[in-house]
């Protein structure tokens, strides 16, 4: 059935506006339900139809044809000169030149290579064809920019018990695999339920083809005694050497082929007796490829021992100490780009030091609040570097920029961090965490690109302030013998004295003791005398006034009496 409603309107309002208005709904249609129409309902199944409003495309493959790139090269050698004669003779290649020279065809080829050179070493002083013409305003956008960075990744100890992130270190082909150490070290706080992965106590090295094991363990006997704080590989023909330190005051030098024993032992005393009792522990180790003969280690002590390994006896490998530090010193590395100026993180400072200063830093940060765990050099800015703490921060230095404050200040976390390991495109920063929690870092552009004349720049401040500690060393030093000068003096003059018995002695503070009681009691009887004389003196010129008051007296009465006779 067909529902219909018509609307009618005069032609004339065809084309106004409609306004609409409320009025009562009305029933324009009502149908009555038909119950016959259900005797002929039939009940269907459901039914489900897809629909699909994707659009269609289709796919076509081109295969074109493969370019065959072959290798070719050139071979220049000496030649154009006649058979009979001999290249390597000077004389005979000498006497062609100058018949050559004379021939006129020689000359006119000069004239006309001549012509064309000339056009052409013009044209190339006209205009550089590789000259960057907006490069300065690219820096000034970088110098610009404020440094910041960004937290890209957080990894955690997997364990239940956590442990702290001992050190980093990153693949040094590809950056984007990063090792993790994790040990407790802290005194009694090992559980067994503890895990044992990543644990290093002695010298061991892995095999990743092996699996988690380790492929050779060095004994007990000839290991340390105290937990090892650092190891290194070193350059060798067999690549199978490396050395590790720990706080038992010794440095070991192993060949991984044969691990049942050390190859080298070194005890750090600087006393250089080679006493194990007198070595201080080592915390840190520092080894420059570029010098593979030297080496320092950081001790717990706040010294920094500079080695040679190459010495002929052990106590002529420790070459020279360097002390600036209140506690030990947990980092050490040298500059990438100079390396005699090496970086010291310990106590409330980072101190960077010059290997021709030996008794002072030449540049240094100023006391923090919290002690300082961790620190390492920008691997592209030689002006930069960074530094960890134990209340979560990381601090991020330029020198060139500002001395007394850190550029960029970072709360990573609340617990203290612990290590920190800076990867080799100078991008991306780890830092490890006390809780085994591993932050990484993505700092800005322009903390990791070396800036414009800053190589120039950063040498130049630090032969400056390498320069002004030697002068105040050679000031030190001059201060020093003049004070010994004059206590050997003084030592000489009271050598010469004779010495006096017990009794001569006595007898002579005693004379001291009187005559300075006679000197006192003088003293006293000159300072009476003063103030008697004084009072004396003072009541002479009373006894004065007094007369001279009475003697006026009497010429004033007589004025008197002479005045008023003449008025009567």
């Amino acid at each position: 059935m067909e529902i219909v409603h018509i609307y009618t309107r005069r032609r004339s309002d065809f084309g106004r506006p409609c306004y609409f208005s409320d009025r009562p709904a009305e029933v324009c249609v009502d149908i009555q339900p038909d119950p016959s129409l259900a005797e002929a309902f039939m009940l269907r199944c459901p039914v489900d139809t897809p629909v699909q409003h994707g659009s269609e495309m289709s796919e076509h493959e081109v295969n074109t044809e493969r370019v065959e790139v072959e290798t070719r090269g050139v071979n220049h050698v000496e030649g154009g000169w006649p058979k009979d004669i001999n290249p390597q003779e000077m004389e005979q290649t000498a006497r062609f030149r100058k018949k050559v020279e004379k021939e006129e065809n020689y000359v006119n080829t000069i004239v006309h290579l001549g012509t064309l050179m000339e056009h052409c070493v013009r044209q190339n002083n006209a205009i550089d064809i590789y000259e960057e013409y907006f490069g300065e305003e690219e820096e000034a956008e970088m110098e610009d920019e404020a440094p910041s960075a960004k937290t890209i990744n957080v990894i955690r100890d997997p364990n239940i018990t956590k442990r702290t992130a001992a050190h980093l270190s990153w693949h040094p082909d590809r950056c984007k695999k990063l090792a993790v150490a994790y040990s407790c070290l802290e005194f009694q706080q090992s559980t067994e339920d503890m895990s044992l992965d990543s644990y290093i106590w002695d010298l061991a090295y892995w095999d990743t083809r092996k699996g988690g094991l380790p492929v050779e363990v060095s004994t007990v006997e000839a290991s340390h005694r105290d937990p090892v704080y650092g190891a290194i590989w070193l350059q060798s023909k067999t690549g199978t050497e490396c050395f590790s330190a720990s706080t038992d005051g010794q440095v070991l030098w192993w060949d991984i082929r044969k691990l049942s024993e050390p190859t080298e032992t070194l005890v750090l005393d600087i006393t250089r007796q080679g006493l194990l009792e007198n070595a201080l522990g080592a915390i840190t180790l520092e080894f420059e490829p570029t010098m593979p003969t030297k080496f320092m280690v950081g001790t717990e002590q706040g010294i920094v021992i500079t080695c040679n390994r190459k010495a002929k006896t052990p106590p002529e490998k420790i070459t020279g100490t360097y002390s600036g530090h209140h506690g030990p010193v947990y980092a050490l590395t040298r500059n990438p780009l100079y390396p005699k100026i090496f970086l010291t993180v310990g106590d409330w400072t980072a101190r960077i030091w010059s290997e021709e200063a030996k008794e002072s830093s030449i540049m240094w940060t100023k006391y923090h609040l919290s002690y300082l765990t961790a620190g390492c050099w920008s691997t592209v800015r030689p002006a930069v570097f960074f530094t960890t703490k134990m209340d979560g921060t990381l601090d991020v230095w330029d020198f060139l920029f500002k001395q007394n404050d850190p550029s960029l200040s970072l709360k990573i976390c609340d617990e203290p961090l612990s290590s920190l390991r800076l990867q080799d495109n100078g991008c991306i920063v780890g830092c490890g965490s006390k809780l085994g929690t591993v932050t990484l870092l993505e700092i800005s552009s322009g903390l990791c690109t070396l800036q414009r004349n800053e190589k120039n720049l950063a040498n130049a401040m630090f032969e400056r302030e390498t320069k002004r500690e030697k002068i105040l060393e050679a000031r030190h030093r001059e201060m020093r013998l003049k004070e010994r000068a004059r206590s050997e003096g003084q030592d000489a003059e009271a050598e010469e004295i004779p010495e006096e018995s017990p009794q001569e002695a006595l007898d002579r503070a005693q004379k001291e003791f009187f005559e300075v009681i006679e000197a006192e009691l003088q003293r006293r009887a000159r300072a009476e005398a003063r103030h008697l004389d004084g009072k004396v003196k003072k009541r002479a010129g009373e006894e004065a006034v007094v007369q001279g008051e009475e003697s006026e007296l009497p010429k004033y009465e007589e004025e008197s009496e002479e005045k008023d006779a003449a008025k009567e």
